[in-house]
């Protein structure tokens, strides 16, 4: 069992992960049966320096594994992509096996047929108890490798393998993919840079609607995708740990990471953490998991404390993912985990960014909403008092958020009212017209409802005026009356969009699409802003 519903209400993260380690004594553990090959394999806890096979805390290690079965018989799967901090020099390439190997590697090279270059692999390998009475114990096994020096602007093939399994080699070569690398920082001679395209949604999940979000994303081509929060949901709860009637499900990730290994393995799954995504048995922070299974830029202000927060910039986009799980007055598991160090940090990240001629663009993508509508979570008013001042400090271009199972798009806001109406089609300059925030959390977890009729292009049903809520102190719902929600749909969807850059001192456009799950356009607008300038507020 995991934590009592109750009691996790009233548990910070912290306490919850020392709550599930006293409970789950080694005692337990061993009459669970938690002896495992993994648990054998990796030799105890990291920095722990055990070497005890019945370990029940995580297991996390960094490197190659040196025992396992023949090799002939694994299999890698679920493979994913992450830019590094330098997005065009710096891939970091991801996967699962179903058991441990002997000398996980990775090959890469520009042609799939010379694929010199062979680096080892890093294995972070997880142990999960049986949570519940009835379960079983889980071993996961994950295997990262980080790229450098890379050229930028370049396609390459890559396949993972071990020993006994040779992605080279004539019967694995079908298992090779791709990935391709940003383009060069600055302006390259004061050339614009090429047109380009990423997307992104929240609150995926594994279902038959998740994989056909994909299938459509694939078809945009994108040169990353933005993954804002709640990924899988091996925790259904949402509170850090699950309560007693629904049970934590490890191999959750598992079926996760094959469904989504059709896009990830080839474009760069860029992710933010959620209230699902904390999981409060691997780790005080409840990032232990995720740590094992993703390997994401280390440039935030703690990558140890908030691994979620990072940076990149890609062309002249610049992106922030944040964790707001750190401010959050709904869901306060976390809150306060930085004491303020992340909030520093995005008023310095964004300050830069802005005095950065090469970026038109930032882009800022995180899970809980500013500006929603539903009526499940509606706003979080500790993302409102946080962060939105510094949007508007700095004139963010747009923000995208996930948490509420719906698509929907504010008009342009300055100080939480409307600064311009934005329907569809429209063109904002967010310097003098404000900011729109986007929540793409349709897709593919079960839809939200709205206390309003949907109005989306082709079907508008616009009304002045919307009764809400937004959560405050305490977990406390305020209401509140707002103009701002201008397109609510609910269907699984998710947005693209269309970056065309611009030479110094014209205009570039970024276009976004919300696109249905089967590729049906219910949203559009562009948002210009003047290329090459810089700025530090308005």
């Amino acid at each position: 069992m995991g934590v009592p519903e109750k009691l996790a209400d009233r548990m910070s993260m912290a306490e919850q992960h020392e709550y599930l380690r006293s409970k789950f004594s080694r005692r337990k553990a061993l009459r669970s049966g938690a002896i495992t090959v993994g648990a054998l394999a990796v030799g105890g806890v990291l920095g722990s320096g055990s070497a005890s096979a019945a370990t029940t805390t995580p297991s996390l290690v960094t490197s190659a594994l040196t025992s396992g079965i023949n090799g002939s018989m694994v299999t890698p799967v679920g493979r994913h992509l992450a830019f590094g901090g330098e997005a065009d020099t710096q891939i970091r390439v991801s996967w699962q096996v179903p058991a441990p190997v002997k000398r996980a590697f990775l090959r890469f090279g520009k042609t799939p047929w010379d694929l010199s270059h062979k680096v080892v692999a890093d294995t972070r390998a997880l142990h999960t108890p049986a949570l519940t009475p009835t379960g079983a114990p889980v071993d996961q096994y994950y295997l990262h490798v980080s790229l450098h020096d890379l050229e930028p602007d370049t396609t390459y093939y890559y396949g993972v393998g071990h020993d006994g399994f040779d992605p080279a080699s004539q019967q694995a070569i079908s298992t090779l993919s791709t990935f391709r690398t940003a383009p060069a920082r600055g302006w390259r001679g004061g050339k614009a840079y090429e047109p380009f395209t990423f997307t992104a949604f929240g609150d995926q999940g594994v279902s038959a609607h998740a994989a056909g979000n994909d299938h459509v994303i694939l078809a945009q081509n994108p040169s990353f995708h933005l993954h804002a929060g709640d990924i899988c949901y091996a925790d259904p709860m949402g509170q850090g740990q699950d309560g007693d009637k629904v049970a934590y499900n490890a191999k959750t990730w598992d079926a996760f990471l094959v469904q989504t290994e059709t896009v990830a393995s080839k474009i760069p799954w860029m992710v933010s953490y959620g209230n699902h995504d904390m999981e409060a048995w691997y780790s005080h922070n409840g990032y232990g998991g995720e740590n094992a299974r993703f390997f994401l830029p280390t440039n935030g202000p703690d990558p140890r404390t908030v691994p979620g927060v990072y940076s990149f910039k890609y062309g002249n986009v610049g992106v922030i993912s944040l964790d707001a799980n750190d401010v959050s007055y709904e869901i306060p598991a976390n809150l306060g985990l930085t004491a303020g160090k992340q909030t520093k940090w995005l008023d310095r990240k964004l300050r830069d960014f802005r005095g950065d001629e090469s970026i038109d663009f930032v882009v800022v993508f995180f899970h809980h909403c500013a500006f929603s509508t539903t009526q499940a979570h509606a706003s979080e008013g500790g993302v409102r008092e946080a962060w939105v001042p510094l949007f508007e400090k700095y004139r963010v271009d747009l923000v995208i958020n996930g948490h509420n199972h719906v698509y929907e798009r504010t008009d342009a806001i300055l100080g939480n009212k409307v600064s311009k109406a934005v329907p569809s089609g429209e063109t904002i300059e967010p310097v003098k017209d404000g900011i729109v925030y986007v929540t793409a959390g349709a897709a593919g977890r079960s839809l939200y409802s709205f206390g309003a009729p949907d109005t989306y292009e082709g079907h508008e049903h616009r009304v002045d005026s919307i009764d809400t809520f937004h959560f405050a102190k305490g977990s406390v719902k305020v209401t509140e009356t707002v103009e701002w929600s201008r397109v609510r749909y609910t269907g699984y969807s998710f947005i693209k969009v269309d970056v065309t850059p611009a030479h110094a001192g014209g205009k570039s456009s970024m276009k976004v699409t919300a696109l249905a799950e089967d590729g049906t356009q219910i949203d559009n607008y562009t948002i210009l802003r003047k290329a090459g300038e810089t700025s530090h507020q308005h």
